[in-house]
């Protein structure tokens, strides 16, 4: 059997168990959504948004990209963002790093990777402001690891730059963004502690001048 197959089969194992637990879930669900949050998370497919925080589908709304980036010349990540602020009004916005990341990883490293190079020279910036105290920690995992933190808080303050948001504080409404952690070692999610849902609040973000 082609191993495709697998996820096809996967589906109706699913199906079959949702449907147990409530008949009428697909029927509800089909009527919209209308999440809280929105995911800004890494492709890495061991993070998916609603498996780590035990959500069922229509809680959140996800974008996904290598190593959770926040670009503001990014045209797909920005109609995202404002689909979910204008439209689905949602009030949370979560970036969330993980351990063990490969793009973060490959920016550390000294190594070219082709095309990939375009987009790692962005966390290439924020790992040479922080090089000096991140090359302190001598254990190469918990460094990346260090440096996945670093990296979530700087997204946070590029998230804390967008216009459309700015002026949503400005009219004194949502979204609250947020600074996540996945450890995948033991499945644990931290909060950075890197809340912003203002423009004062962004300014002490400010890593990268």
């Amino acid at each position: 059997m082609e191993t495709y197959k697998e996820l096809l089969e996967g589906n109706l194992r699913w199906l079959g168990d949702v449907k147990k637990a409530d008949p009428s879930f697909f029927e509800k669900l089909a009527q919209g959504q209308s999440p809280r949050f929105l995911w800004i998370g890494c492709s890495d497919s061991r993070v998916p948004a609603t498996e780590i925080t035990g959500s069922m589908p229509g809680s959140i709304f996800v974008h996904r990209n290598i190593a959770n980036l926040v670009i503001h010349s990014d045209v797909n990540l920005l109609s995202v963002i404002y689909y979910a602020v204008e439209y689905l009004k949602v009030r949370h916005i979560i970036v969330c790093g993980h351990s063990s990341c490969g793009g973060i990883e490959a920016a550390m490293s000294e190594n070219t990777f082709g095309f990939l190079d375009n987009w790692l020279n962005h966390i290439k910036d924020v790992y040479r402001y922080h090089k000096e105290e991140l090359d302190k920690i001598t254990d190469p995992l918990q460094r990346s690891d260090a440096m996945a933190m670093v990296n979530v808080r700087q997204q946070v303050y590029n998230l804390s730059k967008v216009s459309f948001i700015r002026q949503k504080w400005a009219n004194g409404e949502f979204p609250a963004l947020h600074g996540w952690f996945y450890q995948i070692r033991d499945g644990m999610l931290k909060d950075l502690n890197v809340t912003v849902n203002s423009v004062d609040k962004s300014e002490e973000l400010s890593l990268i001048e």
